[in-house]
């Protein structure tokens, strides 16, 4: 089959490759499309300290099963699927404890073992999840970085009428935005230093959208402030706009090595909760039924779509800021890419 190969940090390829084969709990996935997020850019750049190469990148996938492992009951050849990327070891203490994406011997497709920017992915038939087979089959991709955002809700302990503030207006970042204006958000404003971003935030369900938080009326700061980036000077300066009794969700990638600023008196004194969240934990299924449920504007979501021989091309695209949610596309591309 053909895949994408990063042989090293810097060097990527299509190649010609053998065919994966499913184990016995496994499916094999003929790859309708796989997303492009900012786990690729550090795939590529070298920067994400799980990676293995050389290595087949893409985790945001959706495709259609043909062919399963002995031991498979739930899934038949046909089926249209969405698969969890995280690999967990079920043995270690943070597994044994539930919290599996902190599992110490973590690994996922796309990252540590091959990915879905291929013609074919094999996966645990556990992590593959059923998809309406009336569902635009583009929408599958969105599962993935949508089970994120759950999870990043989960952490939040959300409450009514809160108010949002939330950096950036990339696909993260509207995604969080749609699902606080759902968990009920007294108000979501959104910031994004790319103005052109602006106007699709707020079809999305902003409230209020700007170039800089500076520019918005929030005196006594927001419940609730979310930074989508991973840029040290949008963390720094959301951590700032924190309310008292308020919290900041560290949901945005930055670098393994970056470091931000903060007030350490101001947590303490003013009872800020500061917190991370790392990938998916029991959000999949979650956010598959969001997804069919239209809690999302996924039509809006899916803006180019790239053959997988381009997938330089995409990566530049995604670099570049342009659209939202990029796609690779083994198979023929049914609409312009950008």
């Amino acid at each position: 089959m053909n895949a994408v190969v990063v042989e090293r940090p810097g060097e990527v390829g299509i190649q010609r490759v053998d065919d994966p084969a499913p184990g016995p709990r496994e499916v094999l996935v003929q790859v309708e499309a796989c997303g492009i997020c900012g786990t690729d850019l550090h795939i590529l750049d070298g920067d994400l300290p799980a990676t293995r190469y050389p290595v087949i990148p893409g985790h945001e996938l959706c495709g259609e099963v043909v062919a399963a492992g002995a031991q498979v009951e739930h899934l038949r050849v046909g089926d249209f699927v969405a698969v969890d990327p995280n690999l967990y070891c079920g043995e270690c203490r943070f597994c044994q404890a539930g919290r599996n994406n902190l599992c110490e011997h973590y690994a996922a497709i796309g990252v540590t073992t091959a990915g879905a920017c291929a013609e074919l992915v094999a996966a645990p038939a556990a992590n593959a999840f059923t998809l309406p087979p009336e569902l635009p089959r583009a929408w599958g991709t969105l599962v993935e970085p949508l089970a994120c955002a759950v999870h990043g809700f989960d952490r939040l302990g959300v409450r009514l009428a809160d108010r949002y503030l939330i950096y950036g207006a990339g696909t993260m970042g509207l995604l969080m935005a749609q699902l606080a204006q759902r968990a009920g958000a007294a108000g979501v404003d959104v910031v994004d230093v790319k103005e052109s971003r602006l106007p699709v935030a707020e079809r999305l369900g902003a409230d209020r959208t700007a170039t800089a938080a500076d520019e918005l009326d929030g005196p006594r700061g927001w419940e609730v402030v979310i930074d989508a980036t991973g840029a040290v000077a949008a963390i720094e300066d959301g951590l700032r706009r924190v309310a008292p009794g308020g919290t900041f969700l560290m949901f945005g990638v930055a670098p393994a090595d970056a470091t931000a600023g903060f007030s350490p008196f101001r947590v303490y004194n003013q009872e800020i909760t500061v917190t991370g969240s790392m990938a998916v934990l029991h959000s999949f299924a979650r956010a598959r039924d969001l997804l069919v449920s239209s809690a999302i504007d996924a039509e809006a979501m899916l803006t180019d779509r790239f053959p997988l021989d381009s997938y330089e091309a995409a990566i530049a695209a995604f670099r570049g800021g342009a659209g939202l949610k990029i796609q690779v596309v083994p198979g023929p591309v049914p609409y312009p890419s950008a």
